[in-house]
């Protein structure tokens, strides 16, 4: 069997900034959790999924915020789009989809926690991360475990010929070029090409040498890029842990928890009276008995 997991997050965001707007019968936004529904119904359809997981950031803060100040945040997100988070969770659990909301840890923490168990289930043939954030690629194991979005399916090669490092090493390649999404700064003078051509070489900072005169591998300004390695050594390693993914977040469901066996109608009527959205109904092609 594959199973399937979601970036419930990632496709409530690209719901509101790609979708139209929508208005509840008691005026309320709600155009982003519509879509969302739509496009889960979608991908079950057209690609005929068994088992599927939803994972969601209940709140943006999580236990990173304590370890970065300059960690991301919910400052600035727009009320309409947060006030859609928990009916979103709603959504996908009327829909009959496990759904898991994250509140210490993020909602990709919860898809690496799921990658491993799944992956660890020997009736399980592939586990399939449905997200193009990259911050997952460092769950990739070969071709048991990848990323898809869109038609674009990375295996432990395709992660390799996207970022130029091997998934093990995102976590070092993100701490050294950052990642803005995240409020990770990087280090400077680290660009991308720059970052995996030493991690390419030398996998982890750790192993990465002091004196850039004994590198493998060569690259303008070196001896710079190397004294910015040593100085903000403390840094890197701390930019490295927040862009590490938790593979214990508290997850109860294992792999036969994740079939999907259909909506529950009672509960998706009352969800789609709060969407004043009755239509999406006829979507649904599985009634659990």
């Amino acid at each position: 069997m594959r199973v399937h997991l979601v970036d419930g997050t990632y496709e409530l965001f690209r719901a509101w900034f790609g979708a139209p707007k929508a208005s509840a019968p008691d005026g309320a936004e709600v155009g982003a959790a519509r879509t969302l529904a739509r496009q889960l119904l979608k991908h079950v359809r057209e690609q005929e999924i068994t088992h599927l997981g939803v994972a969601f950031d209940h709140v943006i803060e999580s236990f990173r915020n304590e370890l970065f100040a300059g960690y991301k945040t919910g400052a600035g997100l727009e009320p309409e789009l947060y006030a859609q988070f928990e009916l979103a969770e709603d959504v996908t659990r009327a829909l009959g989809f496990v759904t898991w909301p994250m509140v210490a840890f993020e909602a990709d923490d919860a898809l690496a926690t799921a990658a491993t168990i799944c992956a660890k289930d020997a009736r399980v043939t592939q586990v399939c991360l449905m997200t193009p954030d990259k911050d997952l690629a460092q769950c990739v194991s070969g071709t048991r475990v990848v990323t898809q979005w869109k038609e674009r399916v990375l295996d432990a090669d395709g992660v390799r010929a996207r970022f130029g490092v091997a998934p093990a090493s995102i976590p070092d390649y993100l701490a050294l070029v950052g990642d803005e999404a995240d409020g990770i700064p990087g280090l400077p003078g680290f660009g991308a090409r720059t970052a995996a051509t030493l991690l390419a070489a030398y996998e982890h900072l750790e192993a990465i040498p002091a004196e850039s005169s004994v590198w493998r591998v060569e690259l303008r300004g070196a001896a710079k890029l190397a004294h910015t390695l040593v100085e903000r050594r403390d840094d890197a390693l701390l930019y490295r842990r927040l862009a590490t993914l938790r593979t214990d977040a508290p997850l109860a469901e294992d792999v036969d928890a994740l079939e999907w066996r259909g909506a529950e109608r009672a509960a998706l009527e009352a969800v789609c009276a709060r969407l004043g959205d009755p239509k999406l109904l006829e979507r649904v092609t599985r009634w659990r008995a």
